[in-house]
């Protein structure tokens, strides 16, 4: 057994989504995210950007949307060198 934290997970989480990870691997990582929330959160929204990336639907997107979204971008960035 693999005792796997959240860091393992987030790093893992693209090989998890494309199936390319070794099973044991695999099962632990679902078991933390059956106990994570924040994690089964973060998982989910990666799983959400991957749909809609594949999808070939065109969306407008509101009024302001870009610059509010490269704003949190920065912000978020900050926060993580701090």
């Amino acid at each position: 057994m693999v005792n796997i934290n959240c860091d393992h997970v987030r790093r893992e989480v693209s090989n998890y989504l494309e199936g390319d990870l070794d099973p044991a691997l695999r099962a632990e990582i679902e078991r933390h995210l059956e106990q994570c929330r924040h994690c089964a959160a973060e998982y989910d929204a990666t799983r959400n950007i991957v749909v809609l990336l594949a999808d070939e639907r065109v969306f407008t997107l509101p009024a302001g949307f870009r610059q509010r979204l490269h704003a949190r971008l920065e912000r978020e960035l900050k926060s993580l060198e701090k």
